[in-house]
């Protein structure tokens, strides 16, 4: 298979939240688009979802509700197809804003795919099969107690073969399990969670999990989980949901109520204060920018791209109406897709200085409240709609 380039495209796994390096880098993007989706295979669910997409070349994960609304379902779809291949179901009862359906991505690790509900359920499964191989009630566990308004809605994290949640309890608000048997690695005491996911690397020559709790920004020790730096916002951050990026040895952060921020770090991995780069215009309160080359692009009343070389200096901005909800946004060096939440696909020129189209297309019809993240596996697309899931072939 090639893609529209003439190039074998990579068949790289969509392995968890914004793909395997947490980032929205897609490694294959059309240079244009079709006249139409071409429909490789559609499926429905029986309720709207929030939590994304995960793939590989053979299977594709997805979460579900059951209609009673009492039971979580977690799906694995055969990539070729879309025939269920088998189902993970689990009681979960009780009553959240914007629905009960987990806000989690599905995690895949090696042979093993985790999920995690918006109650707190964490569940280990066989990735052939759906056997169950471990369970465990975070929030019970740990002893978390404070309200969840939308429950938990941090997708799963796998650093150095440690499987890092945040379930928020006073001596446990961040935590690191076996990811092969669930034993506690680590615990770290500190806040109620917020409702963002965590991003694992690097940052000051020390391997780190960065990410927020209820009112700070902070980064703990993969090894150890000890906190090593705290950052509090000049003004308060409601939620707390868009995931940090690596820029480089850098760390990108959109602050809902304080704007866009440029860090670097300091020895011993400790976060310097001190932005190197600062933009107010950038604060959503859902949405996670994504880079492209040296180019952060998000969205917040409005698409903007800024120079992460020049102090986060804006080189455009759009207030096209089509980047005034919320939107998802993948990228690679060349172009950016953005899935919008009527289902719009808009392709963009992530080198050019200005708004450039490259092709626009409706992937699915009456779609109102596409939140779900996709998956991207070689040239094709998984996407979660209200009602349904759908794999098209951006090559055709």
């Amino acid at each position: 298979m090639t893609g529209a380039d003439g190039k074998a495209p990579p068949t790289e796994s969509w392995t968890g939240w914004r793909g395997p390096r947490r980032d929205g880098h897609v490694a294959w993007i059309p240079e244009k688009l079709p006249a139409k989706p071409h429909v490789v295979w559609s499926q429905p669910l029986e309720s709207k979802g929030l939590g994304g997409v995960a793939a590989t070349a053979e299977h594709v994960l997805v979460s579900d509700r059951e209609a009673l609304d009492s039971t979580d379902t977690y799906k694995c779809l055969r990539a070729s197809d879309g025939k269920e291949l088998w189902a993970v179901r689990n009681l979960a009862v009780g009553e959240l804003d914007y629905g009960n359906s987990s806000r989690a991505t599905p995690l895949i690790w090696k042979d093993r795919v985790f999920f995690f509900s918006a109650f707190g359920q964490l569940q280990c499964a066989e990735l052939a099969t759906g056997k169950i191989l471990w369970d465990l009630d975070t929030r019970e566990k740990f002893g978390a107690k404070d309200e969840r308004k939308w429950g938990l809605c941090s997708s799963p994290l796998l650093v150095d073969d440690r499987l890092i949640l945040n379930p928020g309890a006073e001596k446990a608000a961040l935590v690191a399990l076996d990811p092969r048997t669930g034993k506690v690695l680590w615990q770290s005491p500190g806040k109620p969670a917020s409702y963002g996911s965590f991003l694992g690397g690097t940052f000051g020559g020390i391997a780190q999990v960065i990410g927020w709790d209820k009112d700070s920004l902070g980064g703990w020790e993969v090894a150890t989980g000890k906190r090593l730096w705290t950052f509090k916002p000049e003004r308060r951050s409601d939620f707390n949901v868009p995931t940090p990026l690596a820029v480089g040895d850098n760390l990108f952060v959109a602050i809902e109520n304080n704007g866009a921020y440029l860090f670097r770090f300091k020895d011993k991995g400790v976060l310097d204060p001190t932005s190197v780069g600062h933009y107010d215009r950038l604060a959503p309160d859902t949405h996670t920018p994504t880079l492209a080359g040296k180019r952060i692009f998000g969205v917040w009343n409005g698409l903007h791209v800024l120079d992460v070389t020049n102090k986060l200096k804006p080189i455009y901005t759009s207030d096209d109406e089509a980047f005034f909800a919320y939107t998802t946004l993948v990228a690679n060096e060349n172009r950016v897709l953005a899935i919008t939440l009527k289902s719009e696909l808009i392709l963009l020129d992530a080198r050019a200085d200005q708004l450039k189209r490259l092709g626009q297309l409706k992937l699915l019809d009456d779609e109102q409240g596409c939140f779900s993240h996709p998956a991207f596996v070689g040239t094709r697309m998984y996407l979660r709609g209200i009602n349904s899931i759908r794999c098209i072939d951006l090559a055709k």
